[in-house]
């Protein structure tokens, strides 16, 4: 049975497990992808997370657009979902000119909530995210935009993604001086393999009341379980020829460790996540009907501390959080 937690420090209820929608048009097909989600809801997955810019090369929006008529078919689908994109990247329909590209500025935000909403097919969308930190526009011009943006009500909250503990604090700074709820959430790759952002990321969101939505909870199917054994020709096949001993012994002591629970590597991964009380809900990215269905487990999955102490030597962390993991 699903679980739900609090985005952040709001009063949202969001599901533990959010469904990625990164490979709808590029690898999973319109009909597959409605399928996929339909199955979410009933699942009671109620969160979905798409950006602007997936699709794959040459068809940037096409996800949106294929989720946008998925909730055209009705059946309160829209209602049921908790809906978050993104904004930042250029898009391929962009006229030239020196304002096109990347980037955070009011008139980039604007021109590019409308176009969501209108491949989206809705009116708003409740979370709204940064996808990468911009390093020009100010934090007052920034904030002044999303601001009307949530009082118009076509965003209901704001979030972040790929923003240092650093980024956090200061976006958060600034938001208080305005008396703007600010940041509520940021996207971060973290998993067993990238441990990194417990030195500061981890720390900072959790002190600001930021719920951590993990991107790549399985670094990008390292932690699959396919990895030692791939399929001829598939994407894993690759990867899997470039491992190097340390990874490969890793990967052997984690595969072991699945066994004796007798639960799945990527379910395990999950649910190393979701043990952590900083995260709000990571994300799956299911290409296909049966990767949704294997994911599903990974709620009912409790580990015990046996078993984070063996993940920990398997794959050990920064050593805590900043300054002490480097200092006295």
């Amino acid at each position: 049975m699903m679980e739900y937690s609090y985005l952040g420090r709001t009063g949202l209820k969001v599901s533990k497990i959010c469904l990625g929608t990164m490979n709808f048009g590029s690898y999973t097909s319109e009909e597959d992808a409605f399928a996929i989600m339909d199955r979410a809801l009933e699942a009671g997955i109620n969160f979905f997370d798409t950006a602007n810019v997936y699709g794959g090369k040459g068809q940037r929006g096409q996800t949106e657009e294929i989720i946008g008529r998925w909730f055209a078919q009705g059946g309160g689908r829209r209602e049921k979902v908790v809906l978050a994109t993104k904004v930042y990247g250029g898009m391929e329909n962009e006229a030239d000119g020196p304002n096109q590209g990347s980037g955070l500025s009011a008139y980039k935000i604007r021109r590019h909530l409308e176009e969501s909403l209108k491949r989206l097919q809705t009116d708003h969308v409740e979370l709204y995210q940064m996808h990468h930190i911009e390093r020009h526009a100010p934090w007052e011009e920034i904030w002044g935009v999303f601001e009307s943006i949530v009082n118009q009500g076509k965003a209901y909250y704001i979030g972040s993604s790929n923003f240092a503990g650093y980024h956090l604090a200061l976006a958060q700074a600034a938001a208080e001086k305005r008396q703007f709820l600010g940041l509520v959430s940021e996207q971060h790759k973290y998993n067993l393999l990238c441990r990194l952002p417990e030195l500061e990321v981890l720390p900072a969101a959790g002190d600001l009341g930021i719920g951590i939505i993990p991107w790549s909870p399985l670094e990008g199917g390292m932690l699959s379980g396919k990895m030692l054994d791939p399929e001829p020709g598939s994407r894993s096949e690759s990867r899997a020829a470039k491992l190097t001993d340390h990874e490969r012994s890793q990967l052997e002591d984690y595969a072991k460790l699945c066994e004796e629970l007798g639960e799945s590597e990527p379910n395990v991964a999950l649910a190393w996540l979701l043990a952590n009380p900083a995260v709000t809900a990571p994300i799956i990215g299911p290409r296909t009907m049966e990767q949704l269905e294997q994911a599903l487990r990974a709620v009912e999955i409790n580990l015990s501390e046996d078993t984070m102490k063996e993940l920990d030597r398997i794959f050990p962390g920064p050593g805590g959080r900043a300054p002490e993991a480097y200092a006295w």
